[in-house]
């Protein structure tokens, strides 16, 4: 996977000027996407590159809504969806992503169900 790539589609994703923050969260994320790899997948296949940083704009958006309780309610729902970064868009921004990866990972019902 080409960093610089996931950065820039982090950046994109999360409205983010500059990933080089999240080089830990990108890291995480390659590797576990690494771990559900089919055997015969290609590791260089562009759109790990997307779901990678899907992935970790999901985890991004959950850590900002984790610190920032003011924009959600007791149940959890967003009060103000005015920005692409809350937990729903990232959530759906990351199955898209899988849906388009499902060619080149393994069964996602267990790793990737609750989201």
């Amino acid at each position: 996977m080409n960093i610089e790539s996931v950065k820039s589609l982090l950046c994109l994703f999360s409205g983010e000027d500059c990933a080089d923050g999240y080089v830990q969260l990108i890291s995480l994320a390659e590797d576990e996407i690494d771990s559900l790899l089919l055997p015969d997948a290609d590791p260089n296949d562009i759109r790990l590159e997307f779901l990678c940083a899907a992935l970790v704009n999901y985890r991004l958006a959950a850590i900002r809504s984790a610190r920032d309780r003011r924009n959600i309610t007791y149940a959890g729902k967003m009060l103000s969806h005015s920005d692409n970064s809350s937990p729903s868009a990232a959530a759906s921004l990351l199955k898209e992503y899988l849906r388009l990866c499902s060619d080149l990972i393994g069964d996602l019902n267990f790793t990737f169900k609750n989201i």
